[in-house]
């Protein structure tokens, strides 16, 4: 096929991101220039909730936005909010997210232990033991991010490695990641699983320990994406491939290790966090607690691997079958229903297209991007 323009039906573009770790990717883009690269203005938001990046992508106010692996499902199905089909076509990072105890409750597990820290991951059994002591008089509570969440399913199958009735036994509620530490640090919560920095900085602060990662838990599962709504892609087919190419570009400039530091100094910037909480696991690092040492963990942000930023169904299927063992949706949910949904949100067809995409070129003032 011979190169063709591809003209961009808009290019001055709004796109949504939350104060995390591995918003990383769309940081690049934008500080690289590679948006520019492909035709593209872009402004990136920070959000205050997931629950607003939501709904501000449902409304138009942003052209895109940085979402939870889980939320396009659940927006197109009218989970929590009104039926907005959206598509989900790339998959911007995987791992991040880790579970932190709060220092009181470490304390008392270390009790339980003979004064000594169990080996880190940690075993569930020991919120067992201390159920068994203490669960009669009061529940444990945990917060997420969102109900619709990897951090939410991930923390679901830790529990059940002791086989912790999360009903009988936890309080879950939702805060959205920047508020995980103040409600640590004014004893509102037992723990939180969260993304990164948040888990850092309650290491920093010592008021808590991050006892175990995601990729303990699940490895190398979706972990955000970059969504819009379909209608938008339906009528910004061609500026969304360029959206993907100048995303992928900087995925792949963030296999590097040695330009993850550049990228960690960036962040302070729309993370408003200093670097030595943001640094740590983009440099495969994840700082435990104030008495313990830090644990390697090679992939715990990870942009790109093997074809990873591409959507793939059984991905999708994964995330569907733990919204049923969480009971989000309806029990009569049918195969039928499921590889509807799949079909309509997970796009790796948009994926294959956006490879052909070529960066743009610069002719005298005319610009345009080249596909082949």
């Amino acid at each position: 096929m011979s190169k063709q323009d591809i003209n961009l039906e808009k290019t001055d573009l709004s796109i949504g991101i939350m104060a995390l770790t591995d918003c990383a990717p769309l940081v690049v883009a934008q500080k690289l220039g590679y948006f520019k690269q492909y035709g593209l203005n872009v402004s990136l938001h920070v959000q205050p909730s997931w629950a607003t990046l939501r709904d501000r992508l449902q409304a138009d106010i942003l052209d895109a936005a940085q979402m939870l692996a889980p939320m396009p499902l659940a927006s197109t199905l009218g989970l929590h909010g009104p039926a907005v089909p959206m598509i989900s076509a790339f998959n911007l990072s995987m791992n991040g997210n880790g579970i932190t105890l709060s220092a009181s409750l470490i304390k008392q597990i270390v009790e339980l232990n003979n004064g000594v820290i169990p080996p880190l991951p940690l075993n569930p059994k020991w919120l067992g033991k201390w159920l068994e002591m203490h669960g009669s008089k009061r529940k444990l509570t945990f917060a997420v991010v969102y109900p619709y969440s990897c951090h939410f399913y991930q923390l679901l199958d830790w529990l059940k490695q002791a086989n912790i009735n999360i009903n009988e036994h936890i309080d879950v509620v939702v805060i959205p990641p920047t508020g995980m530490t103040e409600a640590m640090e004014s004893n509102d919560i037992d723990g939180f699983c969260v993304g990164n920095p948040w888990n850092a900085k309650a290491v920093r602060l010592g008021i808590g320990t991050t006892v175990i990662t995601s990729c303990d838990i699940w490895q190398d599962a979706p972990e955000k994406i970059l969504a819009v709504n379909k209608r938008w892609q339906q009528a910004h087919p061609n500026t969304f491939l360029a959206m993907l190419s100048a995303v992928q570009q900087a995925c792949e400039w963030l296999s590097s290790h040695a330009n993850r530091f550049e990228t960690a100094i960036w962040l302070t910037e729309y993370l408003d966090e200093p670097l030595e909480v943001i640094a740590p696991s983009l440099m495969n690092s994840c700082i435990t607690s104030l008495s313990t040492e830090a644990r390697d963990v090679p992939a715990y942000n990870r942009f790109i691997s093997n074809g990873a930023n591409k959507p793939t169904r059984e991905q999708a299927q994964i995330l569907v079958n733990k919204m049923k063992e969480s009971q989000q949706l309806a029990s009569d949910f049918s195969i039928e229903q499921s590889n509807k949904l799949i079909d309509d949100v997970y796009r790796p067809d948009l994926y294959e297209q956006m490879l052909e995409i070529k960066p743009m070129t610069q002719l005298g003032d005319n610009f345009k991007v080249e596909a082949t």
